[in-house]
């Protein structure tokens, strides 16, 4: 049954019926922003289109989601202890099943420390596999090129856990953000965009792992606090016309200095810091202040009610996973050369080679989904619920209570704000450094 939400400092007035009351349900609106974010993240990875991460900047939308969700973990009682270790361990439990296959696969290839690497800190730094403050270490190339596995397949495998390193420390730092942001709303706001200008421009050098951890937590800071804004209904207690207004501004300001400051491959946002945070920020101020926050999905939207309740239940394991997937779509394409008419006619040895990313991308939904079904169950045991091999279907509000949604300290909750944990991804390595 549709219920009217009653007007909370967190939504607007007269959002009208199928809104969700506070507190209480998931807001559908945001996870139909999770959704896209993912669907955005794959197709950057395969077609590596520049301008995608303007049309839909997914990780700048992941990050304020998941801040959204983290202010309204916090602000339920109890300690900030028990929702650390809550959103920690949804976190870590997909991430060590990855890492024990890609680590597998690796050891399998014998790979060891490289000649003249202590041995002690190349197995210390390991542990960044389990525990993401830092940057796991993977080789490079390993093997060769022309086998099952492009000689560069694990630097590929790599590129989506700079986004939980970045997610992990953003989750440590929570309670003492949002202490910081209530106290001094829009100074926490806009002090990221203020690092980013000096770490991400070239303005002072951070080298190595230490550098890019920095880059990452300034070049997404002010959607992580944008999302604590979302939360705090901060946006609501400004003029209607501010967001509409400010926005476009930082949105243009982003589009200026990336005009200014191209990257290796011209406009795209993963290779500008500081067109990537402004951009970001402006993008995800203008999607808050939408914000219709729904309880059940439009009419118009509702045949995609399975897939987005699949895509939220399963968020890291998409994001994870679709590395691999892509990985996998390489070696099952070029099964087709061996069909004589192919590798005999000039005409289809052509288009096989131009028609790649378009096989890649649909090839990759498949392999995507059994690498889901086969792993997605960590995400389940994570959040403290029943493990499901295919959690697919029009969302169900009492699933919220039930199942659906779990406290932190592993208690029931009434449901969620949607605003995910995960989400989107990094650039794949093909990509070189990206961050879409």
């Amino acid at each position: 049954m549709t219920e009217t939400a009653t007007p909370s400092p967190a939504q607007p007035p007269g959002t009208g019926t199928g809104d969700r009351a506070p507190g209480t349900g998931r807001d559908r609106y945001l996870d139909l922003l999770r959704t896209l974010a993912l669907l955005r993240v794959v197709l950057y990875h395969t077609f590596a289109w520049g301008w995608l991460t303007f049309l839909f900047p997914s990780m700048g939308v992941m990050f304020a989601l998941a801040g959204a969700l983290m202010a309204r973990s916090l602000a339920r009682p109890g300690p900030a202890l028990g929702v650390l270790r809550g959103r920690i361990r949804r976190l870590l439990l997909p991430l060590w099943l990855y890492g024990l296959v890609v680590l597998g696969v690796l050891f399998a290839q014998e790979w060891r420390p490289a000649r003249g690497e202590e041995a002690a800190l190349w197995w210390l730094k390991l542990a960044f596999w389990v525990v993401p403050v830092g940057t796991p270490p993977f080789p490079m190339r390993i093997g060769e090129d022309g086998g099952m596995l492009d000689a560069g397949w694990a630097q590929q495998a790599a590129g989506p856990l700079w986004y939980l390193r970045a997610y992990f420390w953003f989750v440590l730092l929570s309670p003492l953000l949002l202490k910081a942001f209530r106290a001094l709303p829009w100074a926490t706001l806009l002090a990221p965009l203020g690092l980013t200008a000096v770490v991400g421009t070239g303005l002072v050098e951070i080298p190595g792992a230490t550098g890019e951890a920095v880059r990452d937590f300034a070049v997404y800071g002010a959607c992580w606090v944008l999302g604590f804004a979302h939360h705090d209904g901060v946006l609501y207690r400004i003029p209607r016309y501010f967001a509409p207004s400010i926005g476009p501004v930082f949105m243009g300001l982003g589009l200026w200095w990336s005009a200014r400051h191209p990257g290796p491959d011209g406009w795209d946002l993963g290779d500008i810091p500081l067109g990537q945070a402004l951009w970001s920020f402006g993008y995800c101020l203008l999607l808050f202040q939408v914000s219709p926050a729904w309880q059940r999905l439009p009419e118009r939207l509702r045949r995609f009610d399975g897939t987005i309740t699949l895509a939220n239940n399963r968020a890291v394991s998409v994001y994870l996973w679709h590395e691999i997937a892509l990985i996998a779509t390489v070696p099952l394409i070029d099964l087709l050369w061996r069909i004589p008419a192919v590798w005999r006619s000039s005409t289809l040895s052509g288009l096989l080679e131009n028609s790649y990313p378009v096989l890649m991308f649909l090839l990759v939904w498949p392999l995507l989904a059994v690498l889901v079904a086969a792993f997605g169950w960590a995400e389940d045991l994570a959040a403290r619920r029943r493990p499901r091999l295919w959690p697919y279907g029009p969302y169900r509000r009492e699933d919220a209570g039930r199942e659906g949604e779990s406290r932190e300290d592993g208690r029931p909750a009434g449901g969620g704000t949607g605003a995910g944990a995960v989400p989107g991804a990094r650039g794949a390595v093909g990509e070189g450094s990206h961050r879409p």
